[in-house]
């Protein structure tokens, strides 16, 4: 099997490292090779997060390089655009379309870009956008976010429900258990 390779971005605080463990965990009791790689950046100050999973049957190195990921999954939208060259030509972006503005927008020193879906789709990005914010408030907590946007993953994959569910009792603590399993569905669902 040829590689695969999967990047998580997001802003520091959203979950994006809980959701590449989770991901590895499935793709690890599918038996196979898995290398996940996390770049923090500014991460507790709510900066850049990015997440690499590559998946195959044998994997070196956990780095995606330019014009290689088959997936983007990003938890807010300016990190999704921001990410985009990394995609392959035929990969896609799966995204929450919700907005948190960096720090330059905060002070004034710029403006939230707009209409960030048309312009990825414009320049020929597959983008796959949906409210995550609102599945997972739906579930039970805006927390949720990440897993919703897993069980939207989900639809890319052959992986079987109860294979997910296994990954994800293996990665929540147990008194968010039936709350992140909700997200995952309405998220599969959306």
């Amino acid at each position: 099997m040829k590689t695969k390779n999967i990047m998580i971005v997001g802003v520091g605080g959203q979950g994006s490292l809980l959701a590449s463990k989770l991901l590895g965990r499935l793709l690890l009791s599918r038996g196979y090779d898995v290398k996940v790689s996390e770049v923090h950046g500014m991460s507790q100050r709510g900066g850049s997060v990015v997440t690499y999973v590559r998946f195959g049957e044998r994997v070196c190195s956990p780095i995606i390089d330019e014009g290689e990921a088959d997936f983007i999954v990003s938890f807010e939208l300016l990190e999704a655009a921001r990410w985009t060259s990394f995609l392959k030509p035929e990969g896609t972006v799966v995204v929450n379309t919700q907005q948190i503005n960096p720090m330059p927008v905060i002070i004034g020193a710029m403006e939230y870009p707009d209409q960030l879906v048309e312009r990825m789709r414009a320049a020929g990005v597959k983008v796959d956008a949906f409210d995550a914010l609102s599945v997972a408030n739906q579930a039970g907590s805006a927390r949720a976010v990440n897993i919703a946007l897993m069980g939207r993953l989900s639809r890319y994959f052959d992986f079987t429900h109860e294979e997910w569910m296994k990954a994800i009792e293996a990665s929540v603590p147990q008194k968010a258990l039936e709350l992140n399993k909700k997200a995952f569905q309405l998220g599969a669902e959306a």
